[in-house]
């Protein structure tokens, strides 16, 4: 259940459009920035002016995507709805730092449930928070990219990594993803 009073503040990004809902407890969940994609009817919902401290969390957002190394564990999170477990799971990969990587069983033995690494899976299919919770930063035991379910699949991940020096820019150019212009 996500929380019923929630806000949108649209803002612009070197990458696109992003949205990033809140509510009084916290970050509701945020849009990866596009250039041609609309935005999802969850985060249509009624608006208010945004408070300093969303304002701020957007410039962070922005300024992630223009290239800076940006910390989000100060962000705080509303986790409505949200098990224990994967408050844990997402806790831990909250610690990962920019530009690192973990492995999907890692992470499980990180946030005190070894052996759950499915859990894990789940739980970055069902992330809420991309950017602020990294689970782009989570890769398959063999380092291979694995899954992403945002939009752009395993090419905005890709992306992402590139951006934070996890992963070398490769000489094979990335097919039309998330954040390009057409």
């Amino acid at each position: 259940m996500i929380s019923p009073m929630a806000w949108t503040y649209l803002f612009e990004t070197p990458w696109g459009l992003c949205a990033l809902q809140w509510s009084d407890l916290g970050v509701v969940g945020v849009r990866l920035p596009s250039h041609e994609a609309p935005i999802d009817h969850d985060f249509r919902r009624a608006n208010r002016h945004p408070t300093a401290e969303v304002v701020q969390w957007g410039d962070m957002l922005r300024s992630y995507f223009a290239g800076d190394t940006v910390n989000f564990r100060t962000v705080p999170l509303d986790q409505m709805g949200v098990s224990e477990t994967k408050q844990a799971i997402y806790a831990a990969l909250r610690e990962v730092e920019y530009g690192q990587t973990t492995s999907y069983g890692a992470l499980a033995i990180r946030a005190g449930h070894p052996g759950a690494a499915r859990a894990v899976g789940t739980a970055m299919a069902r992330n809420r928070w991309p950017i602020i919770v990294p689970c782009h930063r989570v890769l398959a035991k063999n380092g291979a990219l694995g899954g992403f379910s945002a939009p752009g699949g395993v090419n905005t991940k890709r992306r992402l990594l590139e951006l934070e020096g996890a992963v070398a820019d490769s000489d094979k150019p990335l097919p039309p993803g998330l954040f390009d212009k057409t």
